[in-house]
């Protein structure tokens, strides 16, 4: 029987870089990845969106169109059906000293970082998440 997981995904590119965190849990631990996680009960994904990426990096968003969905083999047999929603940073985020918003890692994230072109092509990513993100256009809003 395949369990099939509303999950969410944030796509937060500000001054020409991607917000990425480096997954602390299984699927993918160690690797970096997109904000983003499982739907709790009753909840839109845009407040799931918003609530995974202040959980995971401390940054408010306001969450805007799904870009896409995609499908990703999940815990247990599962398997996790994303809808990647496209983000701005709120107006109100806390700014760090290089003025980029502030960083908390948090949750089930190791770190998280603003990633330019340069530093996304060296990473260790998330299984299909390069070719996802160029397919949607993002990486062209990528410096």
């Amino acid at each position: 029987m395949d369990l099939r997981v509303p999950c969410v995904g944030a796509v937060v590119v500000h001054d020409g870089r991607l917000l990425l965190v480096r997954r602390g849990r299984e699927p993918g631990r160690g690797l970096w990845s997109i904000p983003g996680g499982r739907l709790e009960p009753g909840e839109t994904p845009a407040e799931g969106c918003a609530r995974e990426v202040l959980e995971e990096t401390g940054l408010a968003v306001e969450t805007g169109a799904v870009l896409g969905t995609v499908e990703r083999p999940g815990l247990g047999g599962s398997t996790y059906v994303i809808d990647d929603l496209d983000c701005t940073v709120a107006s109100a985020a806390v700014r760090a000293a290089d003025g980029r918003p502030a960083l908390e890692p948090g949750d089930d994230a190791d770190d998280a970082i603003w990633a330019s072109s340069d530093l996304l092509a060296t990473l260790p990513l998330v299984p299909e998440l390069l070719e996802t993100l160029a397919g949607w256009g993002v990486l062209d809003r990528l410096r």
